[in-house]
């Protein structure tokens, strides 16, 4: 494909109820889209990186000035995902950036070819099972309330954001109101240290699913210290930004279970290897969110119907994050979500809505 330009917009989307983590409060997201336009079609990715670097070293308004001044400047004028991929290589860090720029260049070439990701990534099913993630509450009955309204909508598998004093009692709430049979699983978003070890411990009785990230993010052998102090598994989210790291860690032994994060980890191409080497190994592996837009949701659907992709993601419906998304909305049924069919990533901003909710946009010309 030859390409024409790139556009980088910015949305400002409020989010239906306010988010909290260890590391912070959501009540908004601004959100950066990347349009690449090419002779034959054009396509879309999103930008995950947050408004401050509180998850990651990333935040927005850097991930716009790499693409400007680095990352599109690059790309070759004839491209596909690949020769994007290796034309963004020297510069380091900044996946998330990278991810969205090759994910747009991904969805315009597939879009030219009428082929949809999911068929492109090796999708094996055409429908994924959702979990949801739910916030740090002011209060145990808020948090119980929140959980029974998300079961009641079908979500078939609860996750819990934790920090040092909202650990154990949250969860044996929940377990003790919802039953053995909920999937349940926690976040702590590397908010303890090895000598919470016994606290963390606690947690065994519950029988978690696993528990996420619970140490700082570039510690794997900590990591591995703590899997061997605990039954519950060990799952990595922001400590895996490569198939090297993955590789790495599954070496140490640091987990037994791998949050793929296609922002986090440079892109789907990038994604699909992780699920390969976890695969291979024997280790499943699960769909992250950082609360995208229908753009990025269309797109993690495709990834999360990969055949090693065995425990349900935070692939929630638009509703849970958005009351009016810029895309059509995903909607829950039974529990699940469709995953798109149509070509490249399925889905695309409406124009309308795009519009209202844009607060800046530049075009790049190549």
């Amino acid at each position: 494909m030859k390409i024409e330009g790139v556009e980088l917009r910015r949305v400002a989307l409020p989010l239906a109820l306010p988010f909290r983590t260890s590391f912070g409060t959501e009540t908004a997201r601004d959100v950066l889209l990347v349009r690449v336009v090419t002779s034959d079609a054009e396509g879309w990715g999103e930008c995950v990186a947050m408004a401050d670097p509180l998850y990651s070293p990333e935040y927005v308004e850097g991930a716009a000035d790499v693409l400007r001044r680095f990352l599109v400047p690059a790309l070759p004028r004839t491209v596909d995902a690949h020769a994007a991929e290796r034309a963004m290589l020297p510069f380091k860090g900044h996946r998330m950036a990278k991810a969205a720029l090759e994910t747009a260049v991904l969805d315009a070439e597939l879009r030219a070819a009428g082929t949809s990701l999911a068929a492109y990534l090796g999708a094996s099913a055409s429908r994924v099972p959702c979990g949801v993630s739910v916030g740090i509450m002011d209060s145990v009955p808020a948090l119980l309330d929140a959980v029974a309204g998300y079961v009641a909508e079908g979500y078939v598998r609860v996750k819990l954001k934790i920090e040092p004093g909202w650990e154990v009692a949250p969860v044996r709430a929940v377990r003790e109101r919802f039953g053995d049979d909920l999937l349940l699983q926690v976040d702590a978003n590397a908010a303890f240290t090895l000598a919470d070890a016994p606290l963390l411990a606690r947690l065994d009785p519950f029988d978690l699913l696993l528990i996420e990230q619970p140490l700082a993010e570039d510690d794997l052998v900590q990591h591995a210290a703590l899997a061997r102090r605990l039954r519950t598994p060990l799952c990595l989210d922001e400590a895996i930004e490569s198939a090297a790291h993955a590789a790495a860690a599954i070496s140490l032994g640091s987990c037994s279970v791998v949050n793929v994060k296609p922002g986090r980890v440079g892109g789907y191409l990038e994604a699909r290897r992780i699920h390969d080497l976890c695969r291979a190994h024997g280790l499943p592996v699960w769909c992250g969110g950082m609360l995208e837009t229908g753009v990025g949701r269309a797109a993690n659907l495709a990834l999360s119907a990969l055949p090693g992709f065995t425990l349900p993601g935070d692939t929630s419906a638009s509703s849970r994050y958005f009351t009016d998304d810029i895309t059509e909305p995903f909607v829950l049924d039974d529990g699940h979500l469709t995953v798109p069919s149509g070509p490249g990533i399925g889905a695309a901003p409406r124009p309308d809505r795009l519009a209202e909710v844009t607060t800046d946009s530049e075009w790049i010309p190549l």
